[in-house]
């Protein structure tokens, strides 16, 4: 096979799919987490504090502390609860 022919690109997009595939958990959130971010987000919009939707027994069960802190780090949460209101809801986790 030529370094030039058609075969060379087949090569190259299955070396960047094999990389891509061995990372592709970085990008994919679990729908879990996706559930519990939306409960999160719909409980604050009805004028409960963060720190109580967080002990409730919906997420606690659901979910480790870790995956509470991640979901804290999402860009939906933090654009609908407020950076200030997150940080000072980290430091108290």
């Amino acid at each position: 096979m030529r370094p030039d022919g058609p075969g060379a690109r087949l090569g190259l997009v299955g070396i960047r799919e094999a990389i891509g595939g061995a990372f592709s958990f970085l990008r994919i959130r679990s729908s879990a987490e996706d559930r519990i971010a939306q409960y999160i987000i719909r409980e604050h919009h009805r004028g409960r504090p963060l720190t109580e939707i967080l002990e409730d027994h919906y997420v606690t069960n659901r979910c480790t502390p870790e995956q509470r802190a991640r979901i804290l780090e999402r860009n939906d949460v933090i654009h609908a609860i407020g950076d200030d209101i997150v940080a000072a809801t980290r430091a108290a986790i």
